[in-house]
């Protein structure tokens, strides 16, 4: 059963019913929270989550906290605080990344300007750290390990590996600490605040982290695939922006590694690392490297990290929660948006 409200495969419709109940009031908790008495803090702060999302990041503390006592009240301000954060974070990124659409939005630097849109984010920072304080010490805790991890990635990313570092594996560091932190800390807050044994917890944790990278490597291939419709942004924006992606990375590297490499390799190369700062450059550039191998690399990289997550849950019982995180990895790497 896929159910709408959701937007994810959960395949026991009771389960569906209950985590799509509790996200849409996770939703209403998170307007409030986002609510200034100063007029332009409640404009810029509302931006993004009126823009909508997918809202993987609560979904996923809704769905382990499934494993304990999931009505607590401490499970929804959890789901709460890493939306709050992921939220933050975009705001900081689109600066970064000179993004011109953020879920088929404009982005809120290009209404407000870059100082604005980073003085939000860190007002959304500043709303999670008040609500994650209410959970206690270990909370606050890993939220600031957390949040360490998002600014070292973003660090990495933007300085690059150094030059004794291998590429791929600086980049697949980048996007465990940039995205897979976060989605590791969302199952474990679920888990924690539901009243799950240790164990438990660091298992969804361990899920969270690795299901993680297989999002943003799908999220590699959907840049290229895409035609934007969907997802709000202009295909191959990663390209244009020089932001690094595992499709351009393998190529660089069987470039790299090989005595005699294609002269097609080599030309795409030449045309990726040309100027596409125009519509007709950067379409060409994505059409050249999606008809390459190195994508459909990427996609089965994707799935094996997806099928190692669902190697973490083996030690969880069977049933409708265990089901629907398997169903939750292999949809993050299914789709298409």
């Amino acid at each position: 059963m896929t159910t709408a409200s959701i937007g994810l495969p959960v395949p026991d419709p009771d389960l569906a019913e209950r985590l799509a109940a509790r996200l849409a009031y996770v939703e209403e908790r998170l307007r409030d929270s986002v609510t200034h008495a100063d007029e332009l803090a409640n404009t810029t702060s509302r931006h993004l989550v009126d823009a909508g999302g997918k809202r993987l990041r609560p979904l996923l503390a809704l769905l382990t906290a499934e494993l304990g006592e999931s009505a607590r009240p401490e499970v929804i301000d959890a789901a709460v605080v890493v939306e709050l954060t992921h939220l933050a974070t975009l705001y900081h990124d689109d600066v970064m990344d000179s993004a011109p659409l953020r879920r088929g939005a404009p982005a809120a630097h290009e209404v407000w300007g870059n100082s604005v849109a980073i003085l939000t984010g860190d007002l959304l920072f500043a709303r999670a750290s008040v609500t994650v304080a209410g959970l206690g010490p270990e909370a606050v805790r890993w939220q600031a390990e957390t949040f360490e991890r998002l600014c070292l990635g973003q660090l990495h990313e933007t300085v690059g590996p150094r030059p004794d570092e291998d590429a791929v594996q600086h980049y697949l560091q980048v996007l465990s600490d940039k995205t897979a932190s976060l989605i590791a800390t969302s199952a474990r807050f679920g888990a924690r605040y539901a009243g799950c044994r240790p164990e438990i917890v660091e298992i969804v944790a361990n899920f969270g982290e690795k299901v993680g990278v297989a999002f943003q490597l799908a999220d590699d291939v959907i840049d290229l695939t895409s035609d934007g419709a969907l997802t709000g942004k202009t295909p191959g924006t990663d390209l244009r922006e020089g932001v690094p992606t595992m499709p351009v990375l393998l190529l660089r590297s069987h470039v790299a590694a090989s005595s005699q490499p294609s002269p097609d390799d080599l030309a795409i190369l030449a045309l990726l690392d040309s100027d596409l700062s125009s519509d007709e450059a950067l379409a060409g550039a994505v059409a050249a490297l999606r008809a390459h191998p190195v994508v459909e690399e990427t996609r089965a990289q994707a799935v094996a990290w997806a099928q190692d997550a669902v190697a973490e849950l083996v030690p969880l019982p069977d049933g409708p929660v265990k089901d629907a995180l398997v169903a939750f990895a292999e949809s993050l790497v299914d789709r298409t948006a």
